[in-house]
């Protein structure tokens, strides 16, 4: 493959995960291979609306297909995501268009995270620190977002809680351009929302 064709496939996926419906489909083919019909009944879509974001994801090679079966005289494919099939990381111009949509994704989560209670733990932190310590924290935590893509089950597997993971790790600018907030800000902690 050309650079030019790698450059183009890396923009079809972002295209493809710039939208709220998409992010969710992949969590949902992380623990487990499904069809439309069952992506659909999942996500409360139709049919149509279900095929079409697969097909987009399909397409984009963000999914891979993962055998088919006959369902009531039909041949119905099944769809897995594979978080390691990635062969390069998306620069950080492509990976703006993405931002949007994890954060309309994100809302949606914390809005049914808040519902359900439990424990949780939320950060944010906008630092300067030792390159070296940049490098270990971003493999750790990428280390762990690869254990939990592993973990991942069918949806509502018996013994397994519901989860949602956002993350977004990136160097930035040297000069600090935003809103003034004292240097160093930062605030990780367990979150703790107590019984419903």
């Amino acid at each position: 493959m050309s650079l030019g064709e790698a450059a183009r496939g890396d923009q079809a996926a972002l295209r493809a995960l710039a939208h709220p419906v998409r992010l969710r489909i992949l969590s949902l083919l992380t623990g487990a291979s499904l069809t439309a019909a069952e992506v659909a009944r999942e996500l409360d879509l139709t049919h149509a609306n279900a095929s079409y974001h697969l097909r987009n994801l399909l397409s984009s090679e963000l999914i891979q297909t993962a055998g088919e079966e006959r369902i009531r005289g039909g041949l119905a494919k099944r769809y897995r995501y594979d978080p390691a099939s990635r062969s390069s990381p998306f620069t950080p111009e492509q990976t703006r268009s993405f931002y949007p949509a994890a954060a309309d994704e994100l809302a949606r989560r914390a809005a049914e995270g808040h519902r359900a209670g439990g424990v949780g733990v939320m950060g944010d932190a906008e630092v300067w620190v030792d390159p070296a310590i940049w490098q270990s924290v971003r493999d750790r935590i990428a280390a762990a977002l690869h254990d939990l893509h592993v973990a991942a089950r069918p949806p509502g597997t018996s013994g397994t809680i519901r989860t949602s993971t956002t993350v977004a790790l990136f160097e930035m600018e040297p000069g600090f351009h935003g809103p003034s907030r004292p240097s160093g800000f930062h605030n990780s902690a367990p979150m703790d929302r107590g019984p419903r």
